[in-house]
């Protein structure tokens, strides 16, 4: 073994240690914020019992008891009375209505974030037994995922608890959409917008789409335009090279920026003003891209049997009415149907057909699958878990879905992947340190005897 291969090596048992020193770290971490939680919960506990004791009827008086605690916290720690009065009530919520998660919390199985997520999707669950099953099947998760996939798979496991349906509350949530301007540093704006995810997510989808066209037609430019300098100067003549002096333009905007201008543009002119594109090469230019979302929708909910929620790009809830509305609408909608209760995918209708193969495993993963990223399927590669090239095969069960940054760091580095019965995907770093990565779990609703729903057993 020669000494670089030594310092290689070296140098990635090094790494090992920072994850378990970090690992560490995090744990010690989630037991002092576990004792913090207790603290403002006895807290806000003496400021309840304190109230008890004022006979006067008057709101201002008997709030006075959890005002002046509140300040006198926040000043121990520069912390805003308001924001510290709002970490009491938190804090006591969650020792009195999560004790399994504070357990966990004070063991270092989850971090404070992860118990954040569970409580506010379980405060709505009023039934004690009820919240307590899903507190008990969500940390299973929690100790396993990042925070967000906990934070999606705890609101799938609340939504068949909650005493409303998932329709009452959207049609009372879709009443605050609205538009607003905050003004930010060095004469820029936010222009934010909050409406129904299915629009929301289906105009980021045209955005993207539209400035990736954008790039790809700048890139076709720059390679043309290196081609002609290349073969003038094989040639040894000007004649057919690009004047010096007349460079083309090149768009050296990221994608982030054009979608911000492409915005703007259809904002204020109604389409796209300024197209770089071919029309007769991209089917008409940029406006006449149109956005991609995708659903999935358990056939229970499609047919009217159950009340159900959809999902949309695997990523948060769709209400039931605007599920089976858009199972209806035209082809530029992608319908993914799921069996109720196998969670099966049975059927997917796309945009723009694709593979069998590559519908079931952007169903199956739903977002690349390496740990904690997040970047929804359709955008990610098809990896081969063990390269075609040294006789990997392209079959489902040696395949999965990589980001870009992610296909190359495992093609570049000596991270290593294989594939375990059910989706479950090992990561083995440089290291030597394994990671699991699940499939994320989904939530079958099975139809009950008294017209309802609930989760199935599995």
């Amino acid at each position: 073994m020669d000494a670089n291969e030594k310092r290689r090596r070296a140098e990635e048992k090094r790494a090992g240690v920072f994850a378990d020193e970090l690992a560490k770290l995090r744990r010690r971490r989630a037991a002092l914020e576990a004792k913090e939680a207790r603290l403002l919960a006895d807290a806000y506990a003496l400021t309840v019992e304190q109230r008890s004791r004022i006979g006067s009827a008057s709101s201002r008086e008997r709030d006075m008891p959890l005002r002046s605690m509140a300040l006198e916290l926040g000043l121990a720690v520069r912390v805003n009375d308001r924001s510290m009065q709002s970490q009491m009530h938190d804090a006591h919520e969650l020792v009195e209505l999560f004790p399994a998660t504070m357990e966990a919390l004070s063991e270092g199985r989850v971090s404070r974030a992860h118990a954040q997520v569970i409580q506010d999707a379980g405060r709505v669950i009023e039934d004690p037994v009820d919240r307590a099953s899903f507190e008990r099947i969500v940390l299973v998760e929690a100790e396993r995922q990042t925070v967000p996939r906990t934070k999606k798979y705890a609101r799938q496991r609340a939504e068949v608890l909650d005493p409303r349906p998932l329709q009452e509350r959207h049609d009372t949530a879709i009443r605050k959409r609205r538009v607003w301007v905050t003004d930010l540093d060095d004469t820029l704006s936010a222009l934010t917008i909050v409406g129904g995810n299915v629009y929301i997510h289906g105009a980021y989808h045209r955005l993207t789409t539209q400035g990736t066209t954008v790039k790809d037609v700048d890139r076709a430019k720059r390679r043309a335009y290196a081609a002609a300098r290349a073969e003038a100067e094989a040639n040894g003549s000007d004649e057919g090279a690009p004047d010096e002096g007349a460079e083309p333009w090149f768009d050296e905007r990221t994608l982030d920026e054009i979608r911000c201008d492409l915005a703007l543009d259809m904002l204020l002119a109604g389409s796209p003003v300024i197209d770089p594109t071919d029309p007769t090469t991209t089917g008409g230019g940029l406006g006449a891209i149109r956005a991609e979302v995708q659903i999935t929708i358990p056939i229970t909910t499609l047919t009217g049997v159950t009340k159900s929620g959809a999902e949309l790009n695997g990523v948060t809830p769709v209400d039931p009415d605007t599920a089976r509305r858009m199972a209806g609408t035209a082809k530029i909608w992608e319908r993914v149907m799921t069996d109720p209760i196998t969670g099966v995918v049975t059927a997917v209708d796309r945009y723009q057909l694709h593979p069998s193969q590559t519908r079931y495993l952007n169903a199956r993963d739903m977002t690349c699958r390496t740990p904690g990223c997040r970047r929804p399927a359709k955008l990610c590669h098809i990896d081969h878990s063990k390269d075609f090239a040294h006789g990997g095969k392209s079959c489902n069960d040696n395949l999965c879905n990589e980001c870009a940054r992610h296909h190359t760091l495992k093609h570049a580095t000596n991270w290593h992947v294989e594939q375990l019965p059910g989706g479950i995907l090992k990561f083995t770093s440089p290291g030597g340190k394994t990671y699991d990565s699940h499939p994320p779990s989904r939530v079958a609703f099975v139809p009950t005897d008294d017209g309802g729903y609930s989760v199935a057993p599995f």
